[in-house]
């Protein structure tokens, strides 16, 4: 056997929110070129569908739906979907998330608890529509953050609250489920990279990123995507529970 063979996901159905945009759209494109059958959510539909015309342009088998992981309905709809259009859930990759880079004094309750909702208790919501139609051997990849790890260089508390919560989530949904219902759990933590939410930090996050990271430069998208494709097909059939961090070297000083 080919050990890249290990890498396909041919013909396995993929659950991918946060699509529209950023990483997302990135992960998008790597999962069909593994030849995954694609389920794309996000809330803005338009930029959902111009994405998946672009990958069925390509050969890639994909339905959207428009889904806000902070609503329990919408996470319930989507898993149904994706049995509905292709039978069954091979993968779910928890990518949708929202940043704030708001100083901990003048955080609201509010704003705290929109984030939470989103970038943690969605992961969670997804994760428990879609296990009931995954067999063994499927894989869940939530993508937290470095910062689940390092204390961040900028006032994101409610950010990197959530994504700590999302790898504790982790380890706690891997030990209930892997040995039991045969789903792997693992969480992605990449360091800086270029996307939309990134872009929006201005000179003072990349300067950042060339300071205090070993590598001294924000990634590039394909240097996330093998990971991603790793903790999500058979190549990682021996890893769950487990944080994969891919930052540059951000996390090693």
């Amino acid at each position: 056997m080919n050990p890249l063979d290990a890498f396909r996901l041919d013909q396995k159905v993929v659950v991918l929110t946060g699509a529209s945009s950023g990483l997302g759209t990135g992960f998008a494109h790597a999962l069909a070129a593994v030849g995954a059958r694609l389920v794309l959510a996000a809330r803005r539909h338009e930029r959902l569908t111009a994405l998946a015309a672009e990958l069925q342009a390509g050969g890639a088998k994909v339905v959207v739906q428009r889904t806000d992981v902070s609503n329990p309905a919408d996470c319930t709809a989507l898993a149904r979907r994706a049995v509905e259009e292709f039978g069954t859930i091979d993968v779910l990759v928890n990518n949708a998330g929202v940043g704030s880079a708001v100083p901990s004094s003048r955080e609201t309750p509010a704003g705290f608890d929109g984030l939470i909702s989103v970038n943690l208790s969605g992961a969670f919501l997804m994760a428990q529509a879609c296990a009931p139609h995954m067999r063994p051997g499927s894989s869940i990849v939530n993508i937290a953050s470095v910062l689940a790890h390092v204390a961040p260089r900028f006032p994101q508390a409610a950010y990197v609250a959530s994504k700590a919560g999302l790898v504790g989530l982790t380890r706690a949904l891997a030990q209930e489920w892997s040995g039991r219902k045969g789903i792997r759990v693992n969480a992605l933590c990449p360091g800086y990279f270029h996307s939309e939410l990134t872009l929006a930090g201005g000179d003072a996050l990349r300067e950042n990123a060339e300071r205090e990271s070993i590598l001294g430069r924000f990634g590039e998208q394909e240097e996330l995507d093998g990971a991603l494709l790793f903790l999500a097909s058979p190549a990682s059939s021996y890893v769950t529970g487990t944080s994969l961090v891919v930052d540059g070297g951000l996390s090693a000083w």
